[in-house]
């Protein structure tokens, strides 16, 4: 029953932040129960970092490096006071005369990261939930130590300060048919993350896909029967009003769709799913934390390789909302412009939109494949039913799955559904995802 109430209320945290309550309803660490302390503090502080996805808007890159940051500093810190297993960036030692209680150094690494990386959120309520907890056992000498959380965060923290995350250097539109330009929803966000130096890859072109529909131009993709199929497609099934796409697959487009302010955006919703089995399998701190930040290393390289597919090869391909409106100057007579046809996708305010990024590939297929990724090397097996849910502010439902590849794969075709990607871009975000997601395994091993 301890298990199933802790669940339930880490549950209400995350729809509280997607609905804008400031109220925190977890459950104290409190003495030894089905769920470990260690566990539900590595747990309570990725619920915190999700409430400050909901509370900013940034896109997916910076918010795939915060979650990365946190978490590393999170796992060096029970790494170095629990087992044998590998760091990330290396073992902190320990100041002699102190007592080391896990929990305290982990609320340590996790109140040095989060007012750094977040100056502007009110994290007051999760503080005042962590301070439940108090220290197991006999403090030393000295007393207790929290050096050990402090110093791998400051570590961590000091690691990622000149990883190229602050280059602002303005995007040019595109201006040739099939070249990525505004769509109304801003100008490009972070076109230069391609460029962050990775957390476990050699560079953000370690696993660059091949440019979409393995074509070499720009003018050979847009005369090709393939990039017909691919638009008029998503011209069918994305459309807002359109008439072949189910009640089911609408469903599916807003689930995963998390894109609007006040939601935990895309990396939000996949941590969010880790919460989910991370409670379910009663993982303690170790596990929890070893998990956590292999979907975090994962998800933010996911992100770079993704954001160097679309900004850093020769095609910067345009949203699908471009390429059906501008039909007419593409050269293809396999696709009929319709100047004016909106996608699904759409903000709080009934604005049609497509997140302003180039379309290939897709960041949430290269997230989605990341995870999966992750959750089949750490759990061995990909047959896992798993029941998650989405604070989309269009569909907040539970899904049901039988594994993490078909989840996945659900995520990236969502992205048709709602008018703003092509199927490739799901296709290729994903083999990348999963292809960083073996690299962050292997890191960690």
């Amino acid at each position: 029953m301890k298990r199933r109430s802790v669940l339930r209320n880490t549950l209400a945290l995350g729809l509280a932040a997607a609905t804008g309550s400031t109220a925190v309803v977890l459950a104290s660490s409190g003495p030894a129960g089905a769920i470990p302390a260690g566990t539900d503090h590595v747990i309570l502080w990725n619920e915190a970092l999700r409430y400050a996805f909901s509370r900013t808007d940034f896109a997916p890159g910076p918010l795939t490096r915060w979650a990365a940051v946190l978490n590393a500093a999170i796992y060096d810190t029970v790494v170095s006071l629990q087992g044998n297993a590998t760091p990330y960036l290396g073992r902190v030692s320990r100041e002699p005369n102190y007592n080391y209680d896990v929990v305290s150094n982990i609320d340590a690494a996790a109140r040095t990261v989060l007012p750094r990386i977040f100056p502007t959120v009110d994290f007051t309520a999760f503080y005042a939930e962590a301070a439940k907890y108090k220290p197991v056992g006999n403090p030393g000498p000295e007393g207790w130590s929290t050096s050990v959380g402090v110093t791998a965060a400051q570590r961590i923290l000091a690691a990622r300060a000149n990883d190229n995350s602050n280059d602002d250097t303005p995007y040019a539109d595109g201006t040739e048919p099939g070249q990525w330009r505004q769509t109304g929803s801003g100008p490009a966000a972070t076109p230069n993350w391609g460029g962050v130096t990775p957390f476990t890859l050699s560079s953000g072109t370690q696993f660059r896909p091949p440019l979409p529909g393995g074509f070499s131009s720009l003018p050979a993709l847009l005369a090709s029967p393939q990039y017909a199929a691919q638009v008029n497609e998503v011209k069918s099934l994305g459309a807002v009003n359109s008439t072949t796409r189910t009640a089911e697959q609408t469903k599916i487009a807003f689930f995963w769709a998390n894109d609007v302010a006040g939601t935990y955006k895309p990396p939000g919703q996949l941590l969010r799913h880790t919460s989910i089995l991370a409670l379910e399998r009663n993982l303690d701190s170790f596990q929890a934390a070893r998990l956590y930040t292999l979907v975090t290393l994962a998800m933010a390289d996911a992100a770079i390789v993704s954001w160097d597919a679309k900004f850093r090869t020769p095609i910067d391909l345009w949203r699908p909302e471009s390429a059906i409106r501008l039909a007419d100057t593409d050269g293809n007579p396999a696709t009929v412009a319709d100047p004016n046809w909106q996608p699904l996708s759409v903000n709080r305010s009934g604005v049609r939109f497509s997140p302003p990024f180039p379309a290939y590939t897709s960041g949430h297929a290269t997230l989605a494949g990341a995870w999966a990724g992750v959750m089949r090397r750490y759990f061995g097996t990909d047959n896992v039913t798993f029941r998650v849910d989405s604070v989309d502010p269009n569909e907040q439902q539970y899904r049901t799955y039988t594994s993490f590849s078909s989840a996945a794969a659900e995520n990236a075709r969502s992205r048709v559904y709602l008018g703003v990607h092509y199927q490739w871009d799901a296709d290729f975000g994903m083999s990348s995802g999963d292809a960083v997601a073996g690299q962050a395994f292997a890191r960690l091993s």
